[in-house]
């Protein structure tokens, strides 16, 4: 899909990677691009450097994002790509983490493309066409180490993303699904903080978040499902399907070394 004179909407788009996609949509002659995120004043921020739409949404709540496709669609008509963008890092450590950060993590990071699907799919099928581009993360193909509740979560909106390309690729909806690995956002410095991480994370190199959003757009161009910024996650996945033992110990060993108490730098 091309994007000039398309209808875009991205949540998380005040900062970091999801900036970066409104930006780079923009530039790219989007009719209309509306900047979704919990941050008010920074999406307009953001709406204002290419005369887009800002709307305060707040993805853990499924009646919000109904409130912003209803707002929308409103404003610039029927939605052409969805980019269920905006998550969190969660809790750090593994099942002691709090309940109720793990929920959260879990609505943010993965129902939020449940409901995002659930909103935009009635209209889309209708007409035969419409887009989804969902953010996971390598992580979701991989693994985070550090962090239970982000693995877990991104493993699952992987799924998700693959659930609605095969239900309804045959009916005109395209799906990608986006997994970076490091990327310079507030995001990758509090996830640098646990040195058990921090080496399977930068293991592939930190890219910005232009960087990102230069392969989002070859990869809607070219309808592409996974869309790797990281060349070295397709590898990894490799390994991984082939030899799972071989990788699984490749991760332990890495995790042993973080352990150890030195941190990698960035």
């Amino acid at each position: 899909m091309e994007l000039a004179d398309r209808h875009v909407v991205v949540t998380g788009a005040a900062s970091g990677i999801g900036r970066a996609l409104a930006q780079r949509f923009a530039a790219e002659g989007a009719r209309a691009v509306v900047v979704a995120d919990l941050e008010l004043s920074a999406a307009r921020d953001v709406a204002g450097e290419f005369g887009g739409l800002a709307i305060r949404t707040d993805v853990s709540r499924a009646a919000e994002i109904e409130a912003l496709v209803a707002q929308a669609v409103k404003a610039n008509g029927p939605i052409d790509l969805f980019c269920s963008n905006a998550g969190i890092g969660g809790p750090g450590g593994g099942p002691e983490a709090p309940d109720a950060e793990l929920q959260r993590t879990w609505e943010i990071n993965v129902m939020s493309h449940v409901w995002a699907a659930r909103a935009l799919l009635p209209a889309m099928l209708a007409r035969g066409d419409g887009y989804l581009l969902n953010t996971a993360s390598a992580a979701g193909l991989l693994t985070q180490v550090s962090a239970l509740g982000y693995s877990m979560t991104k493993h699952a909106a992987v799924a998700v993303a693959e659930w609605l390309a095969i239900t309804y690729g045959d009916a005109g909806i395209k799906v990608s699904c986006l997994c970076p690995q490091a990327v310079r956002t507030p995001l990758l410095e509090s996830a640098l903080e646990d040195p058990v991480g921090a080496g399977p994370l930068l293991s592939g190199g930190v890219i910005e978040p232009a960087d990102v959003a230069e392969a989002v757009v070859a990869g809607i161009r070219e309808e592409r499902f996974l869309i790797l910024p990281h060349a070295d996650v397709a590898k990894h996945m490799a390994l991984k399907g082939a030899q799972p033992e071989r990788w699984l110990n490749g991760m332990r060993r890495l995790v042993r070394q973080g352990r150890g108490g030195e941190r990698p730098s960035a």
